[in-house]
């Protein structure tokens, strides 16, 4: 039986069907990342994953079980930080403990702080409130509230994408180390065919939308641990790059068939700024009269 399991899940809001016969299965550990273009339901998926939205249609199945809102066995890794400003990194975390583990003393819920705190390797700044962090230093706080409730899923929406190019790498290899260590089941939404690479088992690439739907997965057969210096001398990665890529362009070549229309301009005159102002209705060309004026 599949960990995660969608079936026919089709979502809109109110108008054009935002994703439509989503089908996804997912084995226990497995880390798989969703690719595709900005603004094509990649965070929709994600949220009825994490079952902040429930699906027009269709099941979204945990273990067996349908998920019908959110709960702290899927965690979700936002692109925004989503850190409260008036609480230091320490206490960020803690809140999410908190909130999952109530039966922890308060010396068990700080050694438990500590440790996802020191995971992301951020021990010397867990008393700095987040306007202190660079933006980097705020999503491994993110990732560590995330992992701190001990998800089952973990949910990453494009948490890179905002990063500068050495910073988002560093966090790949965070991000790599920690599934490696901890095995959990991840879900990475990306729109970077290289990161999809490097961290995943299987690729599986989002078409466009209106109506936006799954394509058929595609096994990244790469061994791990991955160097990503390596990897670019590697053919079978230079193999699957360029497939996924044609593929992903194949997409937007579709999109970019348009209809061309003529524009017809208003059958009307401008109006004459410095003559006296009058209630009359707009001129038409048509209106207009010719005179032949001769002068000496």
């Amino acid at each position: 039986m599949s960990f995660l399991k969608l079936e026919n899940v089709c979502k809109s809001f109110g108008g054009a069907p935002v994703l439509k016969e989503v089908n996804l299965s997912l084995i226990e550990g497995e880390f798989v990342a969703i690719v595709g273009y900005s603004g094509q339901g990649k965070s929709t998926l994600m949220s009825l994953i994490a079952g902040l939205t429930q699906p027009d249609s269709g099941t979204i199945m945990l273990e067996g079980k349908p998920v019908t809102g959110p709960g702290p066995d899927r965690g979700l890794v936002f692109q925004n930080y989503s850190l409260l400003p008036w609480l230091t990194v320490a206490e960020n975390i803690a809140l999410a403990v908190e909130a999952v583990f109530p039966a922890f003393t308060p010396a068990e819920s700080a050694a438990h702080v500590a440790k996802y705190i020191a995971k992301v390797k951020l021990s010397h700044a867990s008393d700095r409130l987040p306007a202190q962090l660079s933006g980097g230093m705020k999503q491994r706080v993110s990732v560590a509230r995330t992992l701190a409730i001990n998800p089952r899923i973990l949910l990453l929406d494009e948490p890179l994408s905002a990063l500068d190019a050495l910073t988002r790498a560093n966090l790949q290899d965070e991000i790599s180390q920690i599934w490696q260590s901890d095995k959990k089941t991840v879900i990475l939404i990306t729109n970077s065919v290289d990161e999809a690479l490097y961290l995943a088992d299987r690729i599986i690439p989002l078409t466009l939308g209106p109506g936006a739907t799954l394509a058929s997965p595609i096994t990244v057969d790469l061994p791990r641990p991955r160097d990503r210096i390596a990897l670019n001398h590697e053919p079978e990665f230079k193999r699957l790059r360029a497939q996924i890529t044609a593929q992903l362009l194949g997409y937007g070549a579709q999109r970019k068939q348009t209809v061309s229309r003529k524009l017809v301009l208003p059958d009307i005159l401008p109006e004459d700024l410095d003559a006296p102002r009058v209630k009359r209705p707009p001129r038409r060309p048509s209106e207009e009269k010719r005179e032949l004026v001769i002068t000496n």
